[in-house]
């Protein structure tokens, strides 16, 4: 019962994370990379902040600031600032289908941080997943720039240490409690950083742009990671992390939806691929 319950909450993250990178296309049409990342932290932090007061949280013990500054730096730091500048020289097609590396990544960091140990099946299900998304990014989204793909890849890096970070944190603080800490130890430096980057005029920044900004901000930074790192932490890091493997589909629907990008039928059958891999490394995690 747990086990389902932790696939399902990691099921409803996924979907959730799956519209930041088209959002995130949006919103640096009319803002910077650096104060999107600055801003999109600062507005998450203060409704995290208020949550904690609100329900009288416990503070984390002396021994969770460092685990906490590491889910910080990567996934409310490294990752948004990273894909907002790669999101500069790519496409949002192009930059998705990178995201189907994340499980990988994930597990692997589950691996050496929380000493979870899959079956070898298991890491035949990831590679064969990890690798068809690869192909389909090789394949179907057309030439991307050297320094985005590279953007992208430290991307899913810092992002999958995060995640497992975070996971092994949700077992004792809680998985919403893990993220509002984390905002909230990084308020300080990002409220210093948006002011310093405060963009030169408002008046040209269109309605587009700010639901962008609004989207990374409530939903990307704090709600989502509500229900993934509740998931993560009851159903294991290595074997919920592969619903990742998703997220490139459904961000390329809502790129199809919202960007007007086409939507190439290699993407299905793709996705009926990455599918089977995700139930198979599910059944061996």
């Amino acid at each position: 019962m747990q086990r389902t319950d932790g696939w399902g909450s990691g099921l409803l993250g996924v979907i959730i994370f799956s519209g930041s990178l088209p959002a995130t296309r949006v919103a640096v049409g009319g803002f910077s990379p650096l104060f999107l990342t600055s801003a999109r932290a600062v507005i998450a932090a203060l409704l995290g902040g208020a949550l904690l007061l609100a329900l009288r949280q416990k503070r984390p013990a002396a021994g969770d600031l460092l685990p906490l500054v590491v889910v910080a730096l990567g996934g409310v730091v490294g990752f948004p600032l990273l894909t907002a500048l790669a999101l500069q020289h790519i496409t949002s097609a192009y930059s998705i289908v990178f995201i189907g590396l994340l499980p990988l990544a994930t597990a692997l960091f589950g691996v050496i941080r929380a000493g979870e140990r899959p079956k070898p099946a298991f890491w035949l299900f990831s590679v064969a997943g990890a690798a068809s998304v690869a192909g389909f990014a090789l394949a179907g989204s057309g030439p991307g720039s050297l320094a985005g793909a590279g953007l992208m890849v430290a991307a899913i890096l810092v992002c999958g240490l995060a995640y497992a970070e975070g996971a092994r944190l949700s077992r004792r603080l809680g998985g919403w409690q893990v993220i509002c800490w984390a905002l909230v130890v990084a308020l300080p430096v990002m409220a210093a950083i948006a002011a310093a980057s405060l963009p030169e005029a408002w008046s040209g920044i269109g309605g587009p742009a700010w639901l962008g900004l609004a989207y990374v901000s409530v939903f990307s930074m704090l709600v989502g990671f509500f229900f993934w790192y509740r998931g993560l932490a009851r159903g294991g890091i290595a074997g919920v992390g592969q619903l990742q493997l998703l997220q490139p589909f459904f961000g390329l629907a809502l790129a199809g939806l919202l960007l007007g990008e086409p939507v190439a039928w290699s993407m299905i059958a793709t996705a009926g691929l990455v599918v089977g891999c995700v139930v198979g490394a599910r059944r061996f995690a």
